[in-house]
C-alpha cells in the first residue's frame, strides 16, 4: 500500500506507543502476538504432518512397492513368465518377486514374531530403503546358501541379538510324521542389522536370499508375489491395469492405495481438520486487530477532524488505518516464520527437551509408525499461509478504517 508522505508521518507516529495511550499498544501487541502464534502453529503442524505422510509413504511404499501381483493361494508357479509381462508394461519401472511370511524367531530363550522376506540378491543390494539404513555389518554378505539373514534395529533391540549372532526361525509347518506335524527349526547368522525407521518393519522384517526362503518355508521355486514400482505412483491404477488383464486368471493385482487406504486417508482428513482448526488462531487474531484499531480510531478521533478541516480525503484517512493493521498482519507473520522454521530445525532438540520436562514420551515409535518426528515445508501451503493471514488482517481494517474516515469534523469540533 502506497502511503503520500504526510500519511507515512501519521502511520509511523500511531504505531508507537504515546503518552496515556499504553491499552491501545498492549492491544496491538497481542494482536501481533496472535498473528505470529497462529503462523507459527500451521507452518509447524502443517510442516510435520506432510513431513509423517512423505515419510510413510517413501518408506511403506519404497520397501513394499507401489502395487503386489499376489497369487490366489499365496502362490505364484509361473513366476518367471509374470515377472517378464510385469517389466514389459510400459510405466513399470522394477518388477521384483518376493517371498513373505509370518513365522517365529529365537534367541537366547527369547521369542518374537517375525515377517521372514525373501529376496533375490541382486533386489536386496539395489532396494533403496534398505541401502544406507544399515547399521551394523553388510548387506554383501546375503547369498544364497550361506546362512546369513539382516533383521530390523527393534527385533535386534528386543531378542538382544548383534551381528554375528545366530537366530533360530521356527516355521510350524515343517515336516509330517506318524506323529504328526514336526517344525521346522533353522538356525541363521545375522550378518546385518538395519533401521528402516518405521517401527513395524524394524520390529520385524528378516531380510534373507530367495532361495534360502524357498528352503525354510518348503515351496519349492515358488513365489508368494511380484512387487512393481511404476513412474506415477499417483496413476498407478491407469498404468497396472494391462497387467491386472493379462494375469487376472491366476493372480490379483493390489496397489498402494488399497493395501494402505485407511492410513493415508486418515492422515489426509487429519491434515485438513487442522489446518482449519489452527486457521482458527489466525481468525481470532483478525478479531483482535479490528478492537485494538477501533480503539486507535477513537482516541485519534480529534485528529482525524483536524486532519480533515486540513483538507485531507476520506482515502486517506483509510489508507492510514488500513496500513496500521496490515502492518501489524505481516509483522505478525513475519515474526510467526522465523518461530515456525526455528523450531522444525530445532525440533528433534525441542521434542527432547518437553519429554524431559514432562517425563512422558511425547513421539513413541510403536504409536507414531515412525522412529523420528518428520518435517517437510511445502512452499504452496507456506504461501497459501501467507496470504490467508493478510487477507484476513486486510478485512480486519476495513471496518475501523471505514469509521475514521466517516469522521464528521463539525460534530467533532464543535466545543472545541
Amino acid at each position: 500500500m502506497i502511503l503520500r508522505p504526510y500519511e507515512r508521518t501519521i502511520f509511523k507516529r500511531y504505531l508507537l506507543p504515546q503518552r496515556g495511550e499504553g491499552f491501545i499498544f498492549v492491544a496491538a501487541a497481542f494482536s501481533f502476538t496472535a498473528v505470529m502464534l497462529g503462523v507459527a502453529a500451521l507452518v509447524i503442524v502443517m510442516s510435520v504432518m506432510n513431513g509423517v505422510r512423505s515419510d510413510l509413504f517413501d518408506k511403506i511404499v519404497g520397501l513394499n512397492g507401489h502395487a503386489v501381483v499376489q497369487g490366489f493361494g499365496g502362490r505364484i508357479d509361473d513366476w518367471q513368465d509374470v515377472l517378464k509381462q510385469a517389466k514389459a508394461t510400459p510405466g513399470i519401472v522394477s518388477a521384483t518377486p518376493l517371498i513373505e511370511q509370518p513365522l517365529l524367531g529365537t534367541f537366547s530363550g527369547r521369542v518374537e514374531g517375525i515377517l521372514v522376506r525373501g529376496m533375490t540378491v541382486p533386489d536386496i543390494r539395489k532396494n533403496e530403503t534398505l541401502n544406507g539404513k544399515v547399521l551394523q555389518g553388510d548387506l554383501a554378505t546375503l547369498t544364497p546358501g550361506s546362512g546369513n539373514v539382516a533383521i530390523g534395529s527393534e527385533l535386534a533391540r528386543n531378542l538382544g541379538a548383534t551381528v554375528g549372532s545366530n537366530l533360530t526361525i521356527i516355521n510350524p509347518a515343517g515336516r509330517s510324521t506318524p506323529f504328526g506335524t514336526v517344525p521346522r527349526e533353522i538356525s541363521y547368522r545375522i550378518s546385518a542389522i538395519f533401521e528402516i525407521g518405521v517401527y513395524d518393519f524394524d520390529k520385524a522384517y528378516v531380510v534373507m536370499p530367495m532361495e534360502d526362503a524357498q528352503l525354510l518355508l518348503l515351496t519349492g521355486d515358488q513365489v508368494q508375489m511380484i512387487e512393481v514400482k511404476t513412474t506415477d505412483p499417483d496413476k498407478v491404477g491407469e498404468i497396472l491395469r494391462p497387467l491386472a488383464e493379462k494375469v487376472a486368471s491366476k493372480a490379483v493385482v493390489s496397489d498402494w492405495r488399497s493395501m494402505n487406504a485407511s492410513l493415508f486417508e486418515a492422515l489426509s482428513i487429519e491434515r485438513v481438520a487442522m489446518f482449519v482448526i489452527l486457521s482458527l488462531i489466525i481468525l481470532v487474531a483478525s478479531f483482535n486487530i479490528i478492537s485494538s484499531l477501533i480503539m486507535l480510531v477513537r482516541a485519534k478521533t480529534r485528529d482525524m477532524a483536524i486532519l480533515r478541516t486540513m483538507g485531507a480525503p476520506r482515502d486517506s484517512v483509510m489508507r492510514i488505518f488500513m496500513a496500521i493493521g496490515l502492518s501489524i498482519g505481516l509483522a505478525g507473520t513475519i515474526a510467526g516464520m522465523i518461530v515456525g522454521f526455528s523450531l522444525l530445525y530445532f525440533r528433534q532438540s525441542v521434542l527432547r527437551g518437553v519429554e524431559f520436562l514432562t517425563g512422558q514420551p511425547l513421539w513413541d515409535p510403536s504409536i507414531r509408525f515412525l522412529t523420528e518426528l518428520p518435517s517437510k515445508p511445502d512452499p504452496f501451503e507456506i504461501t497459501a499461509i501467507v496470504i490467508m493471514v493478510i487477507v484476513f488482517s486486510f478485512l480486519a481494517t476495513l471496518y475501523p478504517a471505514y469509521k475514521a474516515a466517516n469522521t464528521d469534523p463539525v460534530q467533532v469540533l464543535r466545543y472545541e
